[in-house]
């Protein structure tokens, strides 16, 4: 969102899901034109998919309720789950002889965040074919309610990404939000207590990309472009892991330091000389400076780990863009209304600082030297691509394209939410902490480590 689009506005609405067979039937069958012209995907492979269609009939047959909690490496994902559901779903069904009905679809939660930067008509698309909003950061009582009567009452089932956002990282799970786990045990709860017998399950989806040729010369082209937006010269353009690898740390070690400058000479923190920690530890540390710059402003005691604290700052953010005191602006003095917009503005910039740590979360240091695969460089080379695109003031939304790739989507076991009710009576935070704990395992078992 440009700066100076930045105003002051009325709170944001809850987007009420609202499925449309017509929209489903025309966007279903859109779906390979568009990853075709829109996408790097050329392929789509699904592993497991039996399982998945074995659920379906279940739940077809209304013996289970389920949620597929897919991970979220890139904004491809949807488009992967929408091929999931629409093309391999039904193909594997007819191949086994498994009697679904149609039509073959799911609900799903989404950010309420995204038609802010993508445009009110993705949110009118995501609506008709039934994904109901929720704002992650805060107490959102619709969101809430209406994501939670679908997974109960829907013709459907209901899938979301427990990651929250996208990580970047193929290889990688960012820490779980505790909401997905938190919405079996409701289901279970609501079913309880309306005297019905389905049984709740959580199913771990993974996503995974692969280069279907290791595009090394692409990595080298932007890793050089990301060099000369630094201002460092390199005449070193070989395509060998070992040397690129030289050059990527110099150029993170470079935005680090950078970076350390900029909050030391600007916002007077207080950073560790170069000499005194790793790499990794300078990270951390810097990652850290950022949210508390942003906290600082916003009033807010840091607390929880770094994605805590990134959706309380996103959710102080918001209360001062999108005010409930604006509710009634044709009733508001031109003064206030200046005011409010200086306020949304100074509120934007601040949350960027969030925005910059956000996309680095996942950041180890190791990532890249660990395994110095084609996948991994690319990862790395375009979260740093985004972090020049931020600083900038560019939209990050469109990435580069180093080539064609193919997609695995994995399905996983499904986790019994009901063999854990009893639990959860007892204690709820821990049974939810478990739940969330064993969900991550499971994604992280999907992947394939190059």
């Amino acid at each position: 969102m440009n700066q100076t689009s930045i105003h002051a506005q009325p709170p944001l609405n809850f987007i009420t899901p609202n499925f449309n067979p017509w929209i489903y039937r025309g966007v279903k069958t859109c779906l390979p034109l568009w990853l075709q012209w829109q996408t790097t995907i050329k392929e789509i492979e699904g592993e497991n998919v039996e399982k998945l269609a074995h659920l379906y009939q279940q739940f077809q047959e209304r013996n289970i309720r389920f949620l597929m909690a897919f991970r979220h490496p890139s904004v491809n994902d949807p488009y992967c789950m929408g091929y999931l559901v629409w093309k391999l779903l039904p193909k594997v069904a007819k191949e086994k002889k498994i009697s679904l009905k149609n039509p073959l679809h799911s609900h799903f939660i989404y950010d309420r965040g995204i038609p802010l930067w993508a445009g009110s008509a993705v949110g009118w698309l995501y609506s008709q074919l039934g994904g109901t909003s929720i704002q992650r950061s805060k107490l959102d009582i619709p969101g809430l309610r209406s994501a939670r009567e679908l997974f109960v009452n829907s013709q459907f089932p209901i899938a979301a990404a427990p990651e929250g956002a996208t990580n970047g990282h193929n290889e990688l799970i960012s820490p779980l939000e505790p909401g997905i786990s938190q919405f079996g045990f409701w289901c279970a709860e609501d079913l309880q207590k309306a005297k019905r017998n389905e049984r709740v399950f959580i199913v771990p989806i993974g996503i995974q990309y692969f280069y279907l040729s290791p595009p090394w010369q692409a990595i080298e082209q932007l890793l050089t472009q990301l060099e000369k937006d630094a201002g460092i010269s390199s005449n070193n353009h070989s395509l060998d892991p070992n040397q690129l690898y030289t050059r990527l740390y110099q150029l993170g070690e470079h935005f680090l330091g950078v970076m350390e400058n900029f909050y030391r000479q600007f916002y007077h923190q207080t950073l560790p000389q170069k000499s005194e920690q790793t790499f990794p530890e300078r990270l951390e540390k810097l990652l850290n400076i950022g949210l508390e710059v942003a906290e600082t402003y916003f009033n807010l005691q840091p607390k929880g780990n770094m994605i805590d604290r990134c959706r309380r700052l996103e959710q102080a953010g918001w209360d001062y863009i999108y005010r409930d005191d604006f509710k009634e602006m044709n009733k508001l003095s031109s003064i206030e209304k200046g005011l409010g917009d200086r306020v949304a503005e100074e509120a934007s910039l601040r949350m960027w600082h969030m925005r910059l740590v956000e996309s680095f979360v996942a950041v180890t240091g190791y990532y890249v030297k660990d395994k110095p695969t084609a996948e991994r460089f690319a990862d790395t080379v375009l979260l740093l691509w985004d972090f020049v695109a931020k600083i900038k003031g560019e939209n990050s939304f469109f990435r580069p394209q180093l080539g064609q790739q193919k997609a695995l989507i994995t399905v996983g076991d499904p986790i019994s939410i009901c063999d854990r009710f009893d639990s959860y009576k007892k204690n709820r935070r821990q049974a939810v902490n478990t739940l969330t704990q064993d969900l991550q395992d499971s994604l992280d078992q999907l992947i394939i480590h190059s």
